[in-house]
């Protein structure tokens, strides 16, 4: 064991030295009176380089919390958020349900309204100090937060910190909530003694049961017609290999179910697909068995269920999702593991189980229903280039051509997978399915801030553009040297909301006079202009011939510095 022996200022200076001693090496801001000693901290460390994380300044708390979901979703590193006490909070709550829900880890924190009215250095001395001040400000998160926790006194620093990093990482992951009081952080601890590097990681894959891993190899070996439904495993890049090894050991068919990272590649063979919101893959019909991995939605059990004899196997860290109020998926054989861990011992059980001509014979009926479905799909974007609009198959179709190994593609909702080939770990990063709108913009410059060198494409609707405070996401691009690309798919509509209405009332009063109210989102903004308050790059695109050129002349704004808008006015052709 090691010791570090920090002289700090304030207790907010050694705050600082214990996150960036503890691998917090970003600290996302939107910052209140309560920051004082933080921002005096930050400012003598300006010069003594390695002892606090990078501060940022972030002008929205919802998009300072999707960033470090993106930093981490692209990087492994959690990062730290800190917003202004209870306010700042409320606009921070749409983001850590998402990441709550996508088990992201974030150091969440707020300053609290200062405990004392006098008598010490930072009590209170503003009007609203007493006004922000609630009974239980951790009470709007604590359903969504892992653990949430006042830092009272200063010698507590350390075990503080630690506390929040070993239970934001133990599985499943997710965020957790430290709140600040101003005279804590302005109090002086004097001389302390850390721990360094700590003792109280709790970083380790969860192993499977060897038992279960038999068993379900046992029943993928035998099945005729076995298949992989796949959402949340590609987080991490070992499980996407892991999951390549499966499905050829047995000849699996693999379907991505609502994904929201690259699973499987695309163009592999035992690719069947996708689950698209609201529907259900074909092959789950015909399936004798099947293995769900990291999918807390793997079916809609109100359009489709597997056949009643079909074995179902769960594996996942949490495979039960057991914070979820309601899941009724039946499940024979649950194994909780890290996918990464799990999917190459499951490869290895199916390879001692498997008659080899009957995986040929799978694997060769597979294929070719990969075949057909690839180019059902190449045949609808090809119908979609000659139309007199732009269709979302053609538009995903012309961003998929772009993505190269440099490229990563945030999408919330429009891309189309179908029509968009990604075959790369962390090439794509989809909107978490809590279906808090705005994720896209900040979860992509999140992305930047983790691998600067990457060219950067944001995919969103114009409803969801709305919701992810553009402008301050524009900040952000110029403020830090975070250019992106943001296609902007504009069907003038909350097409969810649209279509919710259809799926309730397909023959009412909406459906006959075509008209959706509380869904039109018209008169369409100039979204492309908002790129002029940043020098940024801006473009309107109307014709499916114009968008390939838009989107090269976009991208080469980006890589020039620039942050750059194409506005695609489009409409769902399929």
């Amino acid at each position: 064991m090691s010791t570090r022996i920090l002289d700090p200022e304030t207790t907010a200076e050694a705050y600082l030295e214990l996150l960036r001693d503890r691998g917090i090496d970003v600290f996302l801001g939107n910052a209140g009176t309560d920051f004082a000693s933080l921002v005096e901290a930050f400012a003598r460390f300006e010069t003594e380089a390695g002892r606090a994380p990078r501060p940022l300044v972030v002008p929205h708390e919802f998009v300072a919390v999707s960033m470090a979901h993106g930093y981490y979703a692209a990087g492994g590193r959690p990062a730290a958020v800190m917003v202004h006490v209870n306010v700042g909070t409320g606009n921070a709550a749409t983001a850590i349900i998402t990441a709550a829900r996508a088990n992201v880890p974030i150091l969440m924190s707020a300053g609290r309204t200062p405990v004392t009215e006098e008598g010490l250095p930072g009590s209170r001395d503003l009007h609203i100090h007493w006004a922000q001040e609630s009974f239980d400000q951790a009470a709007m998160l604590r359903e969504y937060v892992k653990w949430d926790y006042e830092l009272r006194m200063p010698v507590q620093v350390e075990a503080v910190v630690d506390r929040a990093v070993e239970l934001m990482h133990a599985e499943p992951r997710g965020p957790v909530y430290l709140t600040l009081p101003r005279e804590v952080l302005a109090a002086k601890p004097g001389r302390l003694t850390i721990t360094s590097p700590p003792r109280r990681l709790s970083r380790a894959d969860r192993f499977p049961d060897p038992a279960k891993i038999d068993e379900a190899a046992r029943i993928l070996a035998r099945a005729e017609q076995p298949l992989v439904l796949v959402s949340a495993a590609g987080l991490d890049a070992r499980a996407v290999g892991g999951l390549v090894e499966l499905a050829e050991a047995g000849g699996l068919g693999v379907v991505e179910a609502d994904p929201i990272y690259l699973n499987f590649p695309h163009r592999h063979e035992l690719h069947l697909g996708y689950n698209q919101s609201g529907t259900t893959n074909p092959s789950l019909a015909g399936a004798d068995a099947i293995l769900v991995v990291e999918a807390d939605v793997p079916w809609y059990p109100a359009l489709q269920k597997p056949a009643a004899g079909a074995p179902i196997i769960h594996l996942g860290v949490d495979p039960f999702f057991a914070r979820y109020p309601m899941r009724s998926y039946p499940c024979d054989v649950p194994i909780a593991a890290t996918p990464a861990v799990a999917l190459p011992m499951l490869a290895e059980a199916v390879r001692r189980h498997a008659d080899p001509q009957a995986v040929a014979r799978r694997r060769a009926r597979v294929s070719a229903e990969h075949r057909a479905r690839h180019a059902a799909w190449d045949e609808t974007a090809a119908k979609q280039a000659s139309a007199s609009t732009i269709g979302f198959a053609w538009a995903s179709r012309c961003i998929g051509e772009l993505v190269d190994d440099s490229t990563a593609v945030v999408n919330e909702y429009p891309l189309d997978r179908r029509f968009a080939a990604f075959t790369r770990p962390g090439s794509y990063f989809g909107s978490p399915h809590s279906s808090g709108l705005g994720f896209g913009l900040g979860a992509a410059l999140g992305v930047k801030l983790a691998r600067p060198e990457a060219t950067v494409i944001a995919t969103v609707g114009d409803g969801a553009y709305f919701f992810g405070e553009p402008l301050s996401c524009l900040f952000v691009q110029r403020a830090h040297a975070l250019p992106i690309l943001t296609v902007v798919f504009n069907n003038q509509q909350w097409e969810a909301v649209k279509f919710g209405a259809l799926a309730v009332h397909p023959a009412g009063v909406a459906k006959t006079r075509g008209r959706f109210p509380l869904s039109e989102l018209t008169p369409s903004p100039r979204f492309e202009e908002m790129a002029r308050t940043v020098d940024g790059y801006g473009e309107r695109v109307e014709s499916p011939g114009e968008l390939p050129a838009a989107l090269k002349r976009g991208l080469a704004a980006v890589r020039e510095g620039r942050p750059a808008i194409l506005n695609v006015l489009c409409q769902r052709a399929v």
